[in-house]
């Protein structure tokens, strides 16, 4: 297990600048410890390969989320902007998938808080909830759609029930029938 890298340690300010720079990926690892430098002269400056491997842990991640991201944009783009089974599915599936890369990050770290565990503990929770919360979406629409195309039904065999092409008695075994009304 490796340990704790050392940008962890570094204040949330200065991380959250080095997660800016490493976004704009316009610099160097030496150029940026020059910036931090610059920027942040009474902290301590991480070292190049330090920074090495934080990018390589961010880019990891930032990959897999611009992968969730595009799949999500060509499934919306496919089917339309309302939430239904795939999309609601695909959701689900990213929480999840970012909560286990979460808990196999933090299970490589020796010093992993409580903390941490409670996060961990919360983001399962959260992803269990997803893919509950997707079901029930699904049934919702299910449900939603059945009624509207009931309505629909019900409304065409009342039209053609008013016209008197089809006797009432008819009408009435068809509707049992078909719809146990």
């Amino acid at each position: 297990m490796g340990r704790k890298s050392t940008i962890n340690k570094l204040e949330p300010e200065v991380r959250s600048y080095i997660e800016k720079l490493l976004r704009a990926d316009q610099l160097t690892l030496d150029e940026m410890i020059a910036e931090l430098q610059q920027k942040f002269p009474s902290t301590d400056t991480p070292s190049r390969s330090s920074l090495h491997r934080y990018q390589k842990g961010f880019n990891e991640m930032t990959n897999s989320l611009r992968e969730i991201e595009t799949a999500s944009r060509i499934l919306v783009d496919e089917l339309g902007d309302s939430v239904d089974d795939k999309s609601g599915a695909l959701l689900a599936q990213a929480v999840t998938t970012l909560a286990t890369r979460a808990a196999f990050k933090a299970h490589e770290s020796e010093d992993i808080t409580i903390k941490e565990i409670s996060f961990l503990a919360k983001a399962a929770k959260e992803a269990m909830q997803a893919r509950q919360l997707s079901f029930k979406e699904r049934q919702e629409i299910e449900k939603a759609a059945r009624e509207k195309l009931l309505r629909e039904q019900k409304e065409k065999l009342d039209e053609l029930e008013k016209t008197g092409e089809v006797p009432a008695e008819m009408l009435a075994k068809v509707i049992k029938a078909a719809y146990d009304l």
